[in-house]
């Protein structure tokens, strides 16, 4: 969820940025080198100016580019990559735009559609009963007439996990919730009832315990037909 923190001072997006630019000049003036250990937060912090929170923002995200990374009891480190690449990939980052909803819908679609067949094919017994109970607490809550949003996000989710692919679950969790809280202001799936709805998790449960990858791929089609017919119109696609 965004909330809007702006003040008089740069937004914390702003402050995360300047900070990624303050280590980048680091790196490219030779101060750090690759495979050099990052300053202590509090050292770095103070040289930059910033709190401790928008610092570790910055790491997370050098982190999540892989331009950084972090060894329990041994610190965090600068990547062991060229300067210059290091220097052309944190340009990257730095200009990219807030992906737009269309892309984010897409992007699950084409993630969501490879986890529920992995799911099928690799899940456990214990992911199989999270997806389950998951399922359940969606039936419970929609039975009772209450917004089951939350618990349709787990569902969906606990199939990610099931597919075994950490890389895939990761990027589910960062898009997912996204999406979902633009679900309502743009309107893209008709209404439908709450039986309709369960009836399609029950089907994708069913072919994951089945181990049927090709009619849980069919399941989630069937249950995201809004959403492909939105990605194939107004994306101007080819049909997914």
């Amino acid at each position: 969820m965004r909330i809007n923190t702006q003040s008089n001072h740069l937004s914390t997006k702003d402050e995360v940025e300047a900070v990624i630019s303050q280590i980048r000049e680091l790196i490219i003036t030779r101060q750090l080198e690759p495979g050099d250990k990052l300053p202590s937060e509090r050292a770095l912090s103070q040289k930059f100016g910033v709190s401790r929170n928008q610092l570790r923002l910055a790491i997370q995200k050098l982190e999540f580019y892989g331009l950084v990374q972090k060894f329990p009891k041994s610190g965090t480190f600068v990547s062991k990559i060229g300067v210059d690449a290091i220097n052309l990939m944190i340009s990257n980052i730095l200009h990219l735009q807030a992906p737009d909803f269309k892309s984010l819908v897409e992007t699950r679609l084409i993630l969501e559609t490879k986890a529920i067949k992995l799911a099928a094919i690799r899940r456990t017994e214990t992911q199989l009963y999270q997806i389950e109970k998951a399922h359940e607490a969606y039936i419970e809550k929609s039975l009772k007439g209450e917004n089951a949003v939350d618990e349709d996000l787990l569902f969906h989710l606990k199939v990610s996990e099931g597919s075994c692919n950490s890389v895939i679950n990761s990027l589910m969790l960062i898009i997912t919730p996204e999406i979902i809280t633009n679900f309502v202001s743009n309107k893209i799936c008709d209404p439908v009832n709450y039986t309709t709805l369960v009836n399609e998790h029950q089907n994708i449960v069913n072919a994951i315990k089945n181990k049927d990858p090709e009619e849980a791929t069919a399941s989630l089609k069937t249950h995201f037909k809004d959403l492909y017919t939105y990605c194939n119109t107004k994306l101007n696609t080819t049909p997914m």
